[in-house]
Formats: structure tokens, sequence, C-alpha cells
């Protein structure tokens, strides 16, 4: 099993955990004696988890303390989360430098909506991900890596170079708008690529609940944009 089919089968197992937890609460009322849990019950009257496993493998049968341990365990962050955390803000802020230049510059009514959108939406992820770097700086795997913003502009998938972003702060109008375009789908092409690798490298459910977004987000603005160009 690939580490990416591992975090989603805890991630599926801790909600499967406490959804059992809570019909388990709803049920206790229903006799006297408590044992008003349907059928299927594990040990005690606990309703058993179905634990969903990869594409293709069966389903397992868990009790919600099997469950949450399973979900639970193994889940620390490891050194591919603390990079990610670290380097996705250096090239979220790049797109942030760009969305606000389209704001004063772009012509087109649809360019300046999508710079609107990504500086709603990488804004506040910036602030989830120092939050989270925070929380779990020196613990762990955390080796400082990732933390270089020089090392991470050459190192990152998708960033503009010095030159295309001066090229970029010059243009006007509807040469703005197309190299606006240019820069901004391979920009989140870059970040889709990284989010990508980080889910088959990853172990934190929250970094990967994260990249997990971040692909369906920024694919749907890549679509966006090209219909644009």
């Amino acid at each position: 099993m690939t580490q990416r089919r591992t975090t989603w089968t805890r991630i599926a197992a801790l909600s499967a955990a406490a959804l059992a937890l809570a019909v388990t609460a709803a049920c206790s009322g229903g006799s006297p004696d408590g044992g008003g849990s349907a059928g299927g019950s594990g040990e005690g009257g606990t309703p058993d988890v179905i634990a969903p496993d990869g594409p293709g493998d069966p389903a397992r049968t868990l009790s919600p303390e099997e469950a949450r341990s399973e979900a639970e365990e193994g889940t620390e962050p490891n050194a591919a989360d603390f990079a990610f955390m670290r380097m996705m803000p250096v090239h979220h802020r790049q797109a942030l430098d760009m969305a606000a230049l389209a704001a004063e510059y772009a012509q087109d009514e649809a360019v300046r909506r999508i710079a609107a959108r990504v500086e709603a939406a990488q804004g506040p992820e910036i602030d989830v991900m120092n939050a989270w770097v925070t929380r779990n700086a020196g613990t762990g795997a955390d080796d400082g890596s990732g933390g270089d913003e020089a090392h991470a502009d050459h190192a990152m998938p998708g960033m503009a170079g010095e030159e295309e972003l001066a090229e970029l702060a010059a243009a006007r109008g509807a040469e703005f708008d197309a190299l606006f375009l240019d820069l901004m789908v391979a920009h989140h092409e870059g970040a889709v690529v990284m989010a990508t690798d980080l889910l088959s490298a990853g172990n934190d459910v929250e970094v990967a609940q994260l990249a997990t977004d971040m692909v369906a987000d920024q694919s749907v603005e890549i679509d966006r944009m090209r219909g644009l160009g």
C-alpha cells in the first residue's frame, strides 16, 4: 500500500470512528439497559466500523477503538510535510504579487476576477501553513529544510523568474493579460506538482488535506485561465 492510500485510510477510519461513536450516543437511551444499538455491533453493543482500504481492496471491520487507534497511528509529520509547509508559502507569495499587479494593470475583467480568487484563496492558506509550522517546528522529523527562500525560489516548479516578473510589471492592457495568464497557469501547474508529490511522500493528515484542496482548486483555476487565453 502506498503512503497516500495509508493516509486516506486513516482519514476514513477516523471519520468512521467518530460517526460510530455518535450513533452509539444517540442510541444509548433506546432502552433502560442501554442496549438500543443496531445489529452488527461489536463488544458491549458498540457499532463496528467499516474501514475502507485502497481501491480494489476489501473493507475491514474494526471496533471504534481500533479505528481511532489506527487513524491516529503513525500520522506524525515527516520531512516531506515540513518541507512542503515551509516552501509553499514562498510559492504562494509570488502568486499574490502577480495578482496584485493584475488588480492594477489587467484590462480584462475576467483576469481581474482570477486574480481576486488567487488572493482570496492563497492568502489564508499562507496563514494556515505558517501556523502549522509554528505548532510543529522542531518536533520529530523537522530538520529545518524548506525555509531558505533563496533555495526555495530555485527549487520549486512554476516559479516565475525575475525577468519575467519585471516584464509583467511593465506590461499593460491586453499584453499584461496574456502574460499574466501564461505565468499564472505555469505557477498553478507547479503548485499542483508540489501538492501531488506531497500526497505521495507526506504523512500528516492535515497537510494531506491542504494539499488535496490545492490540487482540486488550482486545477479548476488552470482550466479557467486556459479558457481565457
